[in-house]
């Protein structure tokens, strides 16, 4: 890999009803909604638990010491900043300035994210500047890269079906390179779980 220490960083939502997948919430209900986080989390505590780079895992709210995240395995801490944007730059900021690289985040919200995707992004971050996870909403579910690029986030929408396309514009106005990992499903609609369910029976 590129350096010798890859991060790939996490961002969660403290599980709590009412303040999590809320638009998913608005169709199933929120007790439901709270169901199919715990799940995602889960899911993606699995894909990750075994990832041989570091791990720090940032909570919205508060670090939970008595969850499923393990301290020995994920370095816990707290999302920093007014919007996800700011995050997430100040989460990459932290991570290169603590002498990791490449580094990849991702979310907690793709049933369909698997360990083997994980490690071809990094192993992609060897020949490319940047990797890009794009998610059929027109968002994104991974972005990896080799140096802190802070014009990624600045002024940014999320949520929005351009998260992707403004991320590869401002990558080829610094004169990068990209890969662009399988175009996978978040899980924010109804639609997306049945979606996920579909899936799963075939």
């Amino acid at each position: 890999m590129t350096k010798s220490d890859p991060l790939l960083i996490i961002f969660t939502k403290n599980p709590e009803k009412g303040k999590v997948k809320t638009r998913l919430a608005k169709e199933i209900g929120a007790d439901k909604a709270l169901e199919v986080y715990q799940e995602l989390l889960n899911h993606t505590h699995s894909v990750t638990n075994s990832l041989p780079v570091s791990k720090n895992l940032y909570y919205s709210q508060r670090v939970d010491e008595n969850d499923i995240w393990s301290s020995a395995d994920y370095q816990k801490k707290v999302q920093q900043g007014e919007e996800l944007g700011s995050k997430m730059s100040n989460a990459f900021s932290d991570g290169f300035k603590d002498g990791k690289g490449p580094i990849c985040i991702i979310g907690s919200d793709c049933f369909e994210l698997s360990e083997e995707i994980l490690l071809d992004a990094f192993e992609k971050l060897i020949d490319f500047d940047f990797v890009i996870g794009p998610a059929k909403d027109g968002g994104y579910y991974l972005l990896g890269m080799n140096e802190h690029s802070p014009t990624l986030f600045k002024d940014k929408v999320y949520s929005t079906s351009d998260v992707l396309q403004d991320a590869i514009n401002e990558i080829t106005a610094l004169d990068k390179s990209y890969f662009l990992l399988p175009k996978l499903s978040d899980v924010d609609t109804a639609n997306d779980l049945n979606h996920h369910k579909t899936l799963l029976r075939k």
